[in-house]
């Protein structure tokens, strides 16, 4: 019996304190749940690895997890206060992201996700929001994980504007770091109250998506946080 499931890699999370890879359940639930296979990539930074991956799987999850370390590309003119920090997941990502995007394959990140994204594409980030950035709006919310924290405004004419189908729509908070300068090459697509830039997308309209929210974990109680994977497994399915 055969499928034509797309393959989706997720990148994986590290529990330092078992010594071991993990994976939140949201992620690969929302994956299979629009049509798609999920597999937890390897923690690596071996290039030719990578590279297979990049080149053998349909679409891929640049997932949550910890900060992105200070002194990761242009990261590095970033300082304020980190918590837990992943340099291998650096490491890794730094590699990945380039040859995902060598074979024009469809990428979806997730909170830190759109940080590591930015970062790798020339772009920086505060470090700590609360430190740096002056607002009024509470990063994060980390006692609502699963219901929504603020609203989320979404710019018209951008791919994430049409797979919503809203001009506004409410949002969990679970990020202390965020977008301080734009990548170049991407577009804003989403902005928080506040004004912190909260999702980007290619401005040439090639398959990438980008949120700082966490739609996996809101899925389940509010179905139109599906979009962004329904949108990927379609792109995956091309």
């Amino acid at each position: 019996m055969t499928t034509n499931r797309p393959l989706i890699a997720v990148t994986p999370l590290m529990d330092y304190g078992r010594d071991s890879l993990w994976m939140l359940p949201g992620y690969m639930e929302a994956i299979m749940r629009a049509g798609g296979t999920p597999v937890m990539l390897p923690l690596t930074d071996d290039a030719d690895i990578l590279a297979q991956c990049a080149e053998r799987f349909d679409a891929f999850l640049f997932t949550g997890g910890p900060d992105v370390g200070p002194m990761v590309g242009a990261a590095a003119s970033a300082t304020g206060r980190s918590e837990v920090l992943s340099p291998e997941r650096d490491r890794m990502e730094s590699i990945l992201l380039p040859a995902v995007m060598a074979w024009d394959k469809p990428i979806l990140g997730i909170c830190r996700g759109l940080q590591i994204i930015n970062v790798c594409l020339g772009g920086t980030l505060y470090q700590d929001i609360g430190e740096q950035y002056s607002h009024d709006l509470e990063h994060p919310r980390n006692d609502v994980p699963r219901d929504y924290a603020h609203s989320m405004s979404l710019v018209s004419g951008t791919m994430l504007r049409s797979i919503y189908g809203a001009d506004e729509i409410q949002v969990n908070s679970r990020h202390h770091q965020g977008i301080k300068t734009l990548a170049p090459g991407l577009k804003i697509n989403a902005v928080a109250p506040d004004r912190l830039i909260e999702g980007v997308e290619f401005a040439d309209g090639r398959p990438l998506l980008a949120v700082q929210w966490h739609p996996e974990s809101l899925q389940d109680r509010y179905p139109e946080h599906r979009a962004p994977f329904d949108w990927l497994i379609r792109e995956a399915s091309r």
